[in-house]
């Protein structure tokens, strides 16, 4: 199968080309700004292009598009709405549309913060979203921008996600904060407040990649099966590394002042992905053994 993938830089987009070259998968991708070092040709692009995109599928011509280009931090799209609805939103639709015209089947990444998080159980795929803050609400709109399109789609929701970035080398996202906290002594404040099912990058990509193989269409939620707090994620980090818990201190979200609301529970139920794929998704404690060697180091 020949895939392009969308956001070839990112922690994700990175994740995808690495394990999509391993499974001898053909991949070509797109970039934004400083070029990947990823084992794969590349493109400058920029999504919310509507012909850039064009050009890329007419050169490229590939079997499946995946699309892990997007506006991610949630702060920043608060104070620039515009930015994230045209990056988020509008260009998720011109790329399916774009895909439905040439009919390739498209991978768009959604995101848990669909959901306002006022729940006691995990969420399915069949829950209305609600989001409370801009980046929610863009990734919302996009999702509808994609199902509305004629193409065949898959819209994939991951939650909390980090790992190793592919190009890098670098672990990225909460365990690597973790550890350098821990590594120089520092206290560590973790909300206890806040639920979370985490999403590993090569886990996840792993799934995506699998899902293209199958006949499966609709929206799937890819996640650990662990529904954690973020202080209990830091105590498996801690057990991960052999390393005492003492500086681990429980906190509040209501401590810290940012500009976007955070919804408190976004676990993810992942019943769906495990009955497409018959496979279990894997445990917070197995993700955290898989990335070992970089909390080790």
């Amino acid at each position: 199968m020949d895939i392009l993938v969308l956001g070839a830089g990112g922690l994700l987009g990175s994740n995808v080309v690495h394990h999509a070259l391993e499974d001898d998968f053909a991949v070509s991708g797109t970039y934004y700004e400083a070029e990947p070092s990823v084992d794969a040709p590349l493109a400058k692009v920029d999504i919310r292009d509507r012909e850039a995109i064009r050009e890329q599928l007419e050169e490229r011509r590939p079997d499946a598009v995946i699309n892990c280009a997007a506006m991610t931090d949630v702060d920043a799209c608060e104070t620039a709405s515009g930015v994230a609805h045209e990056i988020n939103a509008e260009a998720p639709g011109q790329i399916a549309s774009a895909c439905a015209e040439r009919a390739i089947p498209l991978v768009h990444v959604s995101t848990d913060y669909v959901f306002d998080g006022d729940t006691d159980t995990p969420y399915t795929e069949s829950a209305t979203p609600n989001p409370i803050q801009v980046y929610g609400e863009s990734k919302r709109d996009g999702e509808v921008r994609v199902r509305e399109s004629e193409a065949e789609t898959i819209i994939v929701r991951p939650s909390f996600i980090y790992g190793v970035h592919r190009a890098s080398g670098e672990l990225t996202g909460f365990p690597a904060w973790v550890r350098d906290r821990l590594a120089a002594g520092e206290s560590t404040p973790l909300f206890t407040d806040q639920w979370v099912t985490p999403s590993r990058a090569g886990a996840t990509a792993s799934t995506i990649l699998a899902l293209l193989e199958t006949e499966f269409h609709g929206t799937v939620h890819v996640a650990s099966r662990s529904c954690v707090m973020p202080y209990t994620f830091g105590q498996a980090i801690c057990r991960q590394m052999d390393a005492p818990a003492v500086l681990l201190e429980e906190g509040s979200q209501t401590e810290v002042d940012r500009a976007a609301a955070r919804p408190t529970d976004t676990c993810l139920a992942v019943d769906r992905v495990e009955s497409v794929l018959d496979r279990p998704q894997p445990t917070l404690e197995a993700d955290l053994t898989a990335i070992e060697p970089w909390l080790s180091g």
